[in-house]
């Protein structure tokens, strides 16, 4: 037994936890959970808890059912909402087949086994999310708009003494930081009742554990103060969307890759191959970073979400920016994938991000001119002449997209790339057979 595991056994001891979760998602980011009782923590570290993963969406087939969940202990956290009466904590856990062998299905392992392919070229993936969402009076619809009702009509950074958001999310940080997750910042977002949380950097797969974790949070805390949080990615018509920009960057050693010192805005070859990579592969993994039909209104709605292959220098209508270089933080250099949103499965996205990256560095793809107009302003005609194409602008064409994807096939494995686009597809032929109000409101009495 290692220290880790030895840590974890004292403390539920010492602090005399009732009840251990073990965590895990399936192919779409749908968090699972277990409660496992005190006495049985140390032989799930030894030989797994089995459970039935043909009841899980994407996990395995009914022929293969069996699985097994590894419990990594350095993602052993007591969860601060749970209160003290019943102490709880919660693990995140690895999917291993009932000969221990890692399953093709983990969407955590596609990413462990991405970052493994990084640590092989000789880099360490640092990551850092901007998670918005909405905060609403309930789930349900207002009967006389047929929408959510916000929380609040503020704008972005507004401050309002003794706003309902402003004591949320002082809640919320103060609990994401009791659970080991460090805030950068936290502010009102453009949209009524939008909210936007910052994460410090982390490790790409420790960052993809926080924001699980951070999601479970954020709702904890609305409902504790009788409001609901919302992640969906354009739940209003009329106003923004709620994006996930993500910052990223290599290391190598206790050097950044990213950076070069007489190079065009600081930025080093490989950052440069990386951008060639991201926008390259971009719309073969559309799907995954925007896996709803609904990711596609905020996509093309023309709120400051990037629908064309672009890159710039602190330009924000681009789809990848390089954020403006601080002189006295040379480890800070960076470049920030602005497509993807907050609905995402974390292990999936940052998989394919960050694949795609290496790819660009492992065949030095070319990377296009730097853009320094607004992509947003720009006619079509003058978007195609300067090459800037659309990203796919539904789910049907962004499925369509990673299906015709060896760099997705090989990058997610057969078993998470089959399942996958059959949840999609099934979400698709759903949609597609949906008559929307906006169909009978225009359509009804005229036709």
């Amino acid at each position: 037994m290692d220290r880790q595991q030895e840590f974890v056994l004292r403390t539920i001891e010492d602090r005399d936890v009732r009840f251990v979760r073990l965590w895990f998602t399936d192919v779409v980011g749908t968090l699972k959970s277990v409660a496992l009782a005190p006495a049985e923590v140390e032989a799930a570290f030894e030989e797994g808890l089995g459970f039935d993963g043909s009841s899980i969406e994407g996990l395995s087939r009914v022929f293969e059912s069996d699985m097994l969940l590894q419990p990594d202990p350095s993602t052993f956290q007591l969860l601060p909402w749970r209160g003290e009466d019943e102490p709880t904590s919660r693990m995140f856990c690895d999917l291993k087949t009932p000969d221990g062998e890692p399953s093709a299905a983990d969407p955590r392992g596609v990413l462990k086994r991405v970052l493994a392919k990084a640590s092989d070229m000789g880099f360490t993936c640092y990551t850092a999310p901007e998670i918005e969402f909405y905060l609403l009076r309930s789930p349900d619809l207002d009967p006389a708009t047929g929408e959510p009702v916000p929380v609040d009509y503020e704008g972005y950074f507004d401050h309002v003494p003794g706003g309902v958001v402003q004591d949320f999310r002082r809640r919320a940080v103060s609990m994401l930081e009791a659970v080991g997750i460090s805030v950068e910042f936290s502010h009102h977002e453009a949209g009524p009742g939008q909210n936007e949380i910052d994460l410090r950097y982390a490790d790409a797969l420790q960052t993809a554990d926080n924001i699980m974790t951070f999601r479970t949070v954020v709702r904890e805390v609305a409902l504790s103060q009788g409001i609901y949080a919302t992640f969906m990615p354009k739940p209003f018509s009329r106003h923004p969307g709620s994006g996930m920009h993500t910052h990223f960057s290599l290391f190598e050693g206790d050097t950044n890759a990213f950076y070069e010192a007489g190079a065009e805005f600081r930025l080093s070859q490989t950052g440069r191959h990386f951008i060639a990579g991201l926008l390259r592969h971009a719309p073969e993994f559309t799907s995954v970073t925007n896996q709803f039909v609904n990711s596609y209104k905020r996509l093309w709605a023309g709120d400051e979400a990037p629908s064309y292959m672009s890159w710039g220098h602190n330009n924000r209508s681009a789809l990848v920016r390089v954020p403006l270089y601080k002189p006295d933080k040379v480890q800070s250099s960076r470049i920030e994938y602005r497509g993807i949103d907050s609905a995402t499965n974390p292990y999936l996205s940052y998989a394919a991000l960050l694949g795609a990256g290496l790819k660009g560095i492992e065949n030095e793809y070319e990377l296009p001119p730097v853009e320094m107009d607004d992509v947003f302003s720009m006619s079509s005609a003058e978007r195609r002449a300067v090459g800037h194409q659309p990203l796919p602008s539904s789910l049907h064409d962004a499925i369509r997209e990673t299906e015709d994807s060896d760099f997705m096939a090989e990058l997610l494995g057969e078993t998470v790339f089959d399942y996958f686009l059959r949840n999609k597809r099934r979400d698709w032929d759903q949609y597609r057979q949906e008559v929307s109000p906006y169909e009978l409101r225009t359509n009804l009495g005229i036709l």
